[in-house]
């Protein structure tokens, strides 16, 4: 890939936005407190929509600091809100901090929302002490892994006035062998332009009948049989799918005894593809072999669907913007920002819901990792907690308050954030599947 340092419009930039180093000097100057909120974090993990201590360290360490904040934000408890200035544009940055089940912060959010917490600073103290207008928001997000809490956000209206909103994500420095098109299955590293997959997730439910299963049998309509049907239809289907597409299903409930035919089981699946028209049309193929299961084995079905994740559309100049920030001589990381050959998360995020609405960004640094310590392990986990991902954590916020500040002052670069955001939205809307 090529390093690209050139600007969203083009230009090389001249110098960094006016109040890049008051930024950067209030992110320093509170290095204590941002080590003390991610330590919180990560050593006390807590699920999707569970994040009560998260939440409530970041809005106590908020208000320590003389911020004024809304707790339990957007209708949703564990998310919160807070702003700082007047007029002019708005940047968001977006917090992520639920963890997984058993395995902790094995997606590193404690590092994310580190990240999200010391950009808003930075850019909030470059605000006030240039009296000038703009808005830099801070939103706790809560339960990204599975829990769509952007989309409770979306709904809730919290990004109808914003002009950009920005995040990074950690990985390990070298993911995993990448598929022939170029499809990951880990967060990229250290680059400022990548997509990911839309997901659409649903529980179906097959229902048949009971009967001893050694007396009756052939009274029996058993569900466990249409639950393996329809798998092994879906297992079959992958032969006929695209490279990037990635169905998996669990199955939650399969039965209580040999000896009873099984008549309720419950299964949940994961259906993705590039974009969230691929995504659908590649879930109406799985209800196919679902629905033919249930047909099969005389047993009635039912969906239930959760709330979709979209694929993740970055805006073009705002990953400029960021590369360029990196390059800066105060951080001196480049990054990739490759638009023609760019990697892809064969994961998902709902901060792709977010990307339909507002423009966005959602860029890769990388931790120091050993072999095998990928996103979703264990191992990914004790990366997550070293002082040197807390520090490439922060270096990476200061890549985003840059790049915040530059939206903010800079009305040429935020008119062409928005001009590539309604031309990603119309191209969009010409792909065909």
């Amino acid at each position: 890939m090529t390093n690209v340092t050139t600007n969203g419009n083009g230009a090389q930039p001249k110098s960094a936005a006016p109040g890049t180093d008051a930024a950067f000097a209030a992110i320093d100057g509170l290095d204590t407190e941002l080590r003390a909120i991610n330590k919180k974090i990560w050593e006390n993990p807590e699920t999707s929509y569970e994040e009560v201590q998260a939440h409530d360290n970041i809005v106590a360490m908020l208000r320590s600091l003389g911020f004024e904040v809304t707790p339990h934000a957007f209708g949703v408890q564990t998310s919160f809100s807070c702003e700082v200035g007047t007029g002019g544009r708005v940047v968001v940055y977006n917090a992520e901090y639920d963890a997984l089940p058993d395995i902790g912060h094995a997606c590193g959010h404690n590092l994310i929302a580190t990240s999200s917490i010391a950009s808003f600073l930075g850019v909030a103290a470059a605000l006030k002490a240039s009296g000038g207008p703009g808005r830099v928001r801070l939103y706790g997000t809560p339960a990204e892994e599975g829990g769509a809490g952007k989309v409770r956000l979306i709904n809730a209206g919290a990004y109808k006035d914003v002009d950009a909103c920005l995040m990074v994500h950690p990985g390990p420095p070298n993911p995993p062998p990448q598929s022939a098109d170029g499809h990951g299955c880990c967060a990229p590293s250290g680059v400022a332009y990548a997509t990911s997959l839309a997901n659409r997730k649903f529980d179906v439910t097959f229902t048949g009948r009971e009967a001893h299963a050694a007396l009756a049998p052939y009274q029996g309509r058993n569900a466990l049989d249409a639950v393996v049907l329809g798998y092994n239809g879906v297992s079959m289907l992958r032969q006929q799918t695209r490279p990037h597409d990635r169905i998996h299903s669990v199955i939650k409930a399969g039965g209580t005894r040999p000896n009873v035919i099984t008549s309720f089981t419950k299964t949940q699946y994961y259906v993705r593809s590039a974009s969230i028209r691929e995504a659908t049309a590649l879930e109406q193929r799985v209800r196919n072999c679902l629905d033919g299961a249930a047909t099969a084995t005389e047993c009635s079905i039912e969906y239930d669907e959760h709330e979709e994740y979209a694929d993740l559309r970055p805006n073009r100049t705002i990953c400029s913007l960021y590369a360029d920030a990196m390059a800066l001589p105060a951080i001196d990381s480049k990054v990739e920002c490759d638009f023609e050959h760019a990697p892809a998360l064969s994961g998902s995020t709902d901060q792709g819901n977010v990307s339909y609405v507002v423009p966005s960004f959602h860029g890769g640094f990388s931790i120091p990792c050993p072999p095998g310590a990928y996103n979703h392990t264990k191992p990914f986990t004790a990366c997550a907690g070293t002082p040197e991902a807390h520090d490439l954590a922060i270096a990476a916020s200061k890549g985003m308050a840059a790049a915040g500040l530059t939206i903010l002052t800079d009305e040429a670069v935020a008119k062409k954030i928005w001009e590539d955001f309604k031309l990603d939205r119309e191209q969009d809307k010409q792909e065909i599947v």
